[in-house]
């Protein structure tokens, strides 16, 4: 079963990273978060991969290009033959289609862009940007149970500021610091969709997360995994400095492979 990740967005909101990479490319732990994505999901079995690009699409073409140099010893034998000779090779099991699903493409539109690479058959489909403990084994379990056209994991986020409560008038009853009641239901990604979720694409302007969801919605097509544990998406300095710290410490949630 293919995984979809969606990496060719701008990142504009951590721009001190995003100005020279893609954000999926933005490493945690001396590797980009499309490295963590990618080895979270290849725990559970699932290898096969496509990645839509766009912004500075090179970076991620380039990067995988010379995944191999990156993981292996190398000498560099200038003084007779001038060649390399990669020592003690490891690499991932692990096919990987790069897709320039352009520029300023919307996120459904680069999903339709990817199509005839996934073919007529049900997906992953995730952001390039957040990582998480998701149980994918039992979102796929849960996706083909209820029968419907998408399933998207769904994970509680808490509000950053204390809370007012206010009466009619504006007077301030109440001021108390936030905690997990407070927060909303998102969509974290970790999606499973069925082939039919094409139908639901127009082009390039399509944003996946607008008219297709709602309408998947109206229909009574879209259907959500309730997720209790961890997720975290890096959408700021701020956010990369907690995934970095958590990894240093030795207590990142979605790091179950062995190092």
């Amino acid at each position: 079963m293919k995984v979809v990740i969606l990496a060719g967005g701008f990142g504009t909101r951590i721009s001190e990273e995003s100005v020279i990479k893609p954000k999926p490319m933005v490493e945690i732990g001396g590797n980009p978060i499309l490295w963590h994505i990618m080895k979270y999901y290849s725990s559970f079995g699932f290898n096969d991969f496509i990645i839509c690009c766009g912004y500075k699409q090179y970076v991620i073409k380039e990067w995988f290009a010379d995944y191999y140099l990156h993981t292996s010893d190398v000498t560099f034998d200038f003084t007779s033959e001038n060649k390399m000779i990669v020592h003690s090779t490891h690499t991932e099991p692990w096919k990987v289609t790069l897709v320039d699903t352009g520029l300023n493409t919307m996120t459904g539109g680069r999903i339709k862009r990817v199509q005839k690479y996934i073919g007529d058959e049900p997906f992953f489909l995730t952001y390039g940007d957040g990582v998480g403990n998701v149980p994918i084994d039992e979102v796929l379990k849960f996706h083909q149970s209820h029968g419907k056209t998408a399933t998207i994991t769904a994970v509680k986020v808490g509000q950053q500021f204390g809370c007012l409560d206010l009466d009619d008038s504006g007077s301030v009853m109440a001021f108390r610091e936030k905690n997990d009641d407070d927060g909303s239901v998102v969509n974290a990604g970790y999606m499973v969709l069925s082939p039919e979720i094409f139908n639901y694409l127009e082009d390039d302007t399509t944003i996946f997360e607008k008219k297709p969801l709602e309408r998947l919605a109206s229909e009574g097509q879209l259907k959500a995994f309730v997720h209790t544990g961890f997720w975290k998406c890096m959408d700021t300095k701020r956010d990369k400095e907690r995934l970095e710290k958590m990894i240093a410490e030795g207590k990142a949630p979605w790091i179950v492979w062995e190092e």
